[in-house]
């Protein structure tokens, strides 16, 4: 009875009170490594009325299993043709992306290119036909070239909504977050780093100065490059079994709950994510992941990147040159 008690505290804590109206949330990669704990995450969620799942193989397999769970909300698995991703797509509010391979070890989030870019080409044009309004949630990466993609094929289908469509970060912030907390004995839980940029490598910049810490030297150095290399820890440990699924999928409900909170009518409800963004349009960059204030349309506000040391100046320099490559890469993808 204890374990109950305490699993029913625990899902407390992640998660906010009752929904007050009918949520749809589907996961197109539902059976996957992020998929599954992403999908179970969901089921756990009380603003979350329907489920549904889809995948090339096992989704219907996953949604059994996941359905057993006490809570509330129906799940459904669909067959992987196109009728079933259309039925699983018809009256999303929330439509998840962790669908592709992943990172295996010596491989950059780049060297995924060549066959998530056209994973999510496909799954984006199912998306805007059958789901036009609904919130786009990317995870698949890499997210700095296969947001771009889903924007180039929304405004192909004439259905491009810049306040609607996310590529989710919140693994970065996750990630600095917790390595702080290590380095200076806090809770993780009160620490809640800023990072900005993009979601790959020189691209991830934490602002730690605008939480209070200044680090130096080799420790902010290494700081900073675990942040931004984190996901290779991962990779490096699974031994070739796999990349960071469980921590991307925590990030990923993070940033779901984050988002139906807001829909909901929570005021204030701020994440950090890779949007549309005028930050840095000037440069030539058109996506720029930054502090969001969400609302019932998606993005209300994108928030200036503020203070920042010439530290952090130098990383956003490096940032932004390589981010500015990798939307251009995104972009060029064919929408045929």
């Amino acid at each position: 009875m204890a374990s109950r008690h305490m699993f029913g505290a625990v899902q407390r804590r992640a998660f906010s009170a009752s929904a007050k109206q009918a949520s749809k949330v589907s996961v197109l990669g539902g059976a996957g490594g992020i998929g599954q704990p992403l999908s179970l995450l969901m089921k756990l969620n009380p603003r979350v009325t329907e489920l549904a799942l889809y995948d090339i193989k096992g989704g219907p397999g996953v949604a059994a299993d996941i359905s057993h769970i006490n809570t509330k909300s129906t799940v459904k698995g669909y067959q992987p043709d196109a009728d079933g991703l259309k039925q699983c797509l018809a009256g999303s509010e929330i439509v998840l992306i962790p669908a592709g391979v992943p990172r295996k070890p010596g491989m950059t989030r780049d060297d995924l290119f060549n066959t998530n870019a056209s994973i999510v080409r496909d799954l984006a044009k199912a998306v805007a036909d059958a789901a036009p309004e609904a919130n786009v949630l990317v995870i698949a990466n890499p997210v700095n070239s296969t947001v771009p993609i889903c924007a180039e094929i929304f405004k192909s289908k004439g259905v491009y909504n810049p306040k609607r469509l996310f590529g989710v970060t919140t693994l970065d912030v996750v990630r600095a977050s917790r390595f702080i907390s290590q380095l200076k004995s806090t809770d993780p839980a009160d620490e809640n780093i800023t990072v900005v940029g993009g979601h790959s490598g020189a691209t991830i910049v934490p602002l730690l100065s605008q939480a209070g810490y200044s680090l130096e030297g080799k420790e902010l150095d290494d700081f900073v490059y675990r942040v931004q290399f984190g996901g290779d820890e991962v990779v490096k440990a699974k031994d070739g079994a796999g990349s960071a699924t469980l921590s991307m999928a925590m990030a990923g409900a993070r940033f779901a709950e984050s988002l139906l909170k807001a829909a909901q009518g929570q005021k204030g409800v701020v994440e950090p994510t890779f949007v549309d963004s005028p930050l840095y349009k000037s440069d030539g960059i058109d996506f720029f992941a930054s502090k969001v204030e969400l609302g019932p349309s998606g993005v209300e506000k994108i928030l200036e990147v503020g203070k920042i040391t010439p530290y952090e100046e130098k990383l956003l320099d490096a940032c932004k040159t390589d981010l500015k490559k990798n939307i251009e890469k995104g972009k060029l993808v064919s929408v045929g």
